[in-house]
């Protein structure tokens, strides 16, 4: 039953990505574009979708896909399948974090993680940034090499907009102000 294939795939996308829903996209794009539940184009609009809905981004991200492939069912048990690998590795941790915490061992791995993860999210930026700008439909497998100077104009204005308000305010830019900037930036540009 497709349900609980859906449970099982986001399970062990759960299980087996460290760093969050960023770090998730690489694989969620693996699992299920290759399954056929969901085009890649399809997945582009849904990890835009995921960011700007409030919440996690990785529950979003496996709602969205779980009711597109089985409906609301589908939409819990993608959700609960992303959800419960966490749950119980959380719990386990705070069963036994006084072990954890002072073991040499476990806070070397834990340090050896962390450059994973920058390096998954900086890749999935980066290919999110090429698919957007140089692929007709975001599809790449269809070898349309159509370079898209609308898409590609708005990233280069909102990182020259993001990169000078930090230098100039030494802080960074609220999320939700980049989110409105992108909004009108697109209005302007594609309409």
């Amino acid at each position: 039953m497709i349900v609980f294939q859906i449970f099982s795939t986001f399970f062990l996308i759960g299980l087996f990505t460290i760093g969050g829903g960023y770090a998730m996209i690489p694989m969620i794009q693996d699992q299920i574009v290759s399954k056929g539940w969901i085009t890649s184009s399809t997945l582009t609009d849904f990890i835009a979708i995921s960011e700007a809905t409030p919440g996690p981004f990785a529950i979003n991200i496996a709602t969205f896909v779980g009711n597109s492939v089985a409906g609301p069912f589908g939409a819990f048990m993608a959700t609960l399948g992303v959800i419960l690998p966490s749950m119980i590795i959380i719990t386990i941790i705070a069963i036994l974090f006084k072990k954890f915490s002072k073991n040499k061992y476990i806070q070397g791995a834990l340090s050896g993680v962390k450059p994973i993860v920058v390096g998954l999210i900086l890749a999935t930026a980066i290919i999110l940034t090429i698919k957007l700008s140089f692929f007709a439909n975001n599809n790449i497998s269809a070898c349309n090499y159509i370079f898209d100077r609308q898409s590609f104009t708005l990233i280069i204005i909102l990182a020259i907009l993001v990169i000078t308000f930090k230098r100039v305010n030494k802080k960074s830019l609220n999320p939700l102000l980049i989110l409105l900037i992108s909004g009108v930036l697109g209005l302007i540009i594609f309409i």
